[in-house]
């Protein structure tokens, strides 16, 4: 079975309150902590990598660093890996499902915003785009379609569920709508249909199983466990600091 096999069949078959959790590793060293803790796939942060990179996250990472990062963290470890790509980079489908492949991803998160206008992109040439991603890769990606109207200002359950409805008929395995109120999330998952993604806060609540017993299907964290390490290492810099 390939990665991205083993990968879509994970977001199947779950019980409610059993959802896939997916921790996202910035690095090789945060990968292999996540993988030998013993979560059977991962997804990186676009947030967490840009950070570690030297980047603000937004589109700001050229995408040859982003790439190059995605496949030093595929390499570190024996999971499939999802990689999110923001919004694609600008690249042309063939070739951003290439470079996909070529960092050995078993899946991508696409968003359907422009990360430098912030503003919301038309949901039926979004749904082209993921239609050309999804022709280009076949079945080698797990493809995770992001939903921004929540994120961009648009708090209704109605334009997120019409856009997951397309998303899906366009070839996504999975809808996110990042943000989304946890109230929402069985209206969302009953409205969109397939496998949904929630956005968890670590250590917060709602908790993952919390957010699966309400309808999400798999979980991801963003940026929030790179940032709660670098907190930790704010912290002990200043330990040393205050001792030097």
């Amino acid at each position: 079975m390939t990665a991205a096999a083993a990968f879509r069949a994970l977001h199947h078959g779950r019980e409610a309150g059993d959802p896939l959790v997916l921790p996202g590793p910035w690095d090789a060293v945060s990968a292999r902590a996540f993988a030998d803790a013993g979560f059977p796939a991962l997804a990186t942060p676009s947030a967490g990598v840009a950070a570690v990179l030297g980047y603000e996250d937004g589109g700001h990472t050229p995408p040859a660093a982003m790439f190059a990062a995605i496949a030093r963290i595929v390499r570190a470890v024996d999971v499939p890996v999802s990689a999110d790509i923001e919004d694609g980079y600008g690249l042309a489908p063939a070739e951003l499902v290439e470079r996909l492949l070529e960092a050995g991803a078993a899946g991508c998160n696409l968003e359907d915003s422009d990360p430098a206008t912030q503003q919301l992109k038309d949901p039926r040439l979004h749904a082209d785009r993921l239609a050309e991603v999804r022709a280009a890769a076949g079945d080698r990606l797990v493809i995770n379609a992001r939903i921004d109207t929540f994120l961009r200002g648009t708090p209704d359950a109605g334009a997120a569920i019409e856009r997951g409805r397309l998303y899906r008929e366009a070839g996504a395995d999975c809808v996110y709508p990042i943000l989304a109120p946890s109230g929402l999330l069985p209206e969302l998952a009953a409205g969109i249909g397939g496998p949904l993604n929630a956005l968890a806060s670590p250590g917060g609540h709602p908790s993952p199983r919390e957010l699966g017993a309400l309808g999400a299907t798999r979980i991801t964290f963003g940026g929030g466990l790179q940032k709660r390490i670098a907190e930790d290492i704010s912290r002990l810099a200043g330990e040393l600091a205050a001792l030097s």
